[in-house]
């Protein structure tokens, strides 16, 4: 029971941040799986990845109703990501959990500090 109480408050907060942020996956859900559920790295960028699909669905189907999707930029980089996502999880397989926590910590400190320094 506890284990779904938990994983109700991350799909729950995930969720808010995909709405509001159009993040929830890698930044939410990875780092929760891991220290709240004590998951590995590994099981947590899958389980995330199998959360994200629904998650994206959905709130694609209200960003839609909204004309904020910008298609002509959506199918280049769809096709792009598929590509080099179904590439990377096999690198994925290679690395330690401790070499993957670390590339994840190292990307989102880069990706908040530009955030942080960037004018709005």
């Amino acid at each position: 029971m506890k284990l779904i109480l938990i994983s109700v408050g991350i799909g729950l907060f995930a969720g808010l941040m995909a709405g509001l942020c159009g993040v929830g996956g890698g930044i939410v859900m990875v780092p929760a799986f891991v220290y709240f559920l004590g998951m590995d790295q590994k099981a947590a960028v899958a389980t995330s990845m199998a959360v994200i699909v629904p998650t994206a669905i959905m709130a694609l189907t209200r960003f839609s109703q909204t004309g904020l999707v910008q298609w002509g930029v959506f199918w280049p980089t769809a096709i792009a990501s598929i590509a080099t996502a179904y590439l990377a999880t096999g690198w994925l397989k290679k690395l330690s959990n401790e070499q993957l926590t670390k590339i994840f910590a190292v990307l989102m400190i880069l990706v908040g500090i530009s955030m942080f320094f960037k004018k709005a």
